[in-house]
């Protein structure tokens, strides 16, 4: 008798960058080529090249965070209203029946993503009526973002408790563990289960060689950072070759605007899809401190000033480019100081960094364990044994 295929739905909302996306999408393809049936549903604006190709895909209608950051609208800006929230929740748990996952992963909830509880919820009720009810399993990155409100850590450890089997935590315990930035860690040890940062895998070094490569992830709040880095560019003379990425959600206009600043050896586009092994040939990397971008970084092994976004109350990206810069990996500049002359002084001060190969190394195979951790899981499951992590 031959194995039966593991099936797992994989539900990811991305709402300002395309971090969340791009490391499900790595997740999802290293389950895809470890044997696993994959559905992806997606609930923000599309991405050209995300999901990946043997993946299927279930797109429901694109939401995104409001300018304020106060709620949610639709990919034409207009905020939601509750017949948009139903059929989008209709959609979902038809995917989900659909699908007859074996396992189902949410992507940072119930540790985030509040705003789509609306269809959230009703899925965690559908899974636990469904028989065979299939494994329930968080996928979050190693660094959370501190929580304004009281009492919401506490709603997310109940929501575990009642009805999570795994929290799978995208990181390197050795780094930064969960307790670091989650307060109520502890009371859910028992289901946390560490995987690994999840890097892309390392491509071979672009023959497309610059000296800085900057770039400002999504783009979608870069453009501070990409106007400092063509403005250092002017009185750095003796780098020759730049490669800046605005990243493709930047607008129009100050798509524009950035192209004036361009000097001779300074090349602007919006998107490079050899980013990574852009990384792997050049002498420093310019970015924010993004999960994503910061896992590129380590696995090209590149000098990295890193300018962590702090806006609105942010501190994910902060404490991530603190704890790198103590380990003598990167340098930081504050957003708070970002402007040209700030800019070409951390340019040159990264640039001294000890060369990136003496530094410690993180655990970067978060893809490929993840897919392992679950079809394991799966197996254990189908197998009637109790499953211990």
């Amino acid at each position: 008798m031959g194995c039966i295929m593991t099936r797992i739905l994989f539900y990811v909302q991305h709402l300002l960058g395309i971090g969340h996306l791009a490391r499900a999408s790595r997740i999802a393809d290293a389950l895809v080529k470890a044997g696993a049936d994959v559905t992806v549903v997606t609930g923000g604006l599309p991405v050209a090249g995300f999901p990946g190709p043997g993946i299927r895909h279930v797109a429901l209608p694109a939401v995104a965070s409001s300018a304020s950051f106060s709620g949610l609208v639709d990919a034409a800006g207009v905020p939601v209203d509750a017949a948009f929230e139903a059929r989008r929740r209709e959609l979902l748990l038809t995917a989900y029946h659909e699908a007859r996952p074996d396992i189902v992963l949410t992507e940072a909830f119930p540790f985030g993503r509040r705003q789509v509880r609306f269809e959230l919820l009703p899925l965690i009720d559908a899974i636990e009526s469904s028989q065979p009810r299939p494994l329930l399993c968080a996928s979050i990155r190693d660094i959370l973002q501190e929580r304004a409100k009281p009492g919401r850590d506490a709603e997310t450890v109940a929501t575990v408790k009642d009805h999570y089997d795994h929290v799978l935590v995208h990181g390197d315990p050795g780094f930064v563990r969960l307790e670091d930035t989650f307060p109520l860690a502890e009371a859910i040890t028992d289901k946390v289960i560490y995987t690994g940062l999840v890097a892309a895998p390392v491509p071979a070094p672009s023959v497309d060689r610059f000296d800085v490569v900057v770039s400002a992830g999504g783009g979608a709040v870069g453009e501070a950072l990409i106007a400092a880095a063509l403005q250092a560019a002017q009185v750095l003379p003796d780098i020759a070759r730049w490669c800046v990425i605005t990243g493709p959600n930047l607008q129009q206009d100050a798509f524009d605007r950035l192209q004036k600043l361009t000097r001779r050896g300074v090349e602007l586009v919006r998107f490079r899809p050899d980013f990574t092994a852009l990384l792997g040939a050049a002498r420093l990397s310019v970015s924010q401190a993004g999960y994503n971008t910061v896992c590129d970084i380590l696995g090209a092994r590149c000098r990295a000033l890193l300018v962590p976004f702090a806006s609105g109350g942010e501190t994910e990206q902060t404490a991530r480019a603190e704890r790198l810069a103590a380990l003598g990996r990167v340098a930081v500049l504050p957003e708070a100081n970002l402007d040209g002359p700030g800019m070409a002084r951390a340019i040159a001060a990264a640039l001294a960094l000890p060369d990136p190969d003496r530094g410690p190394l993180l655990r970067v195979d978060g893809a490929p364990r993840t897919a392992e951790i679950l079809l394991t899981l799966a197996q254990k499951r189908a197998a009637g044994q109790t499953v211990i992590t």
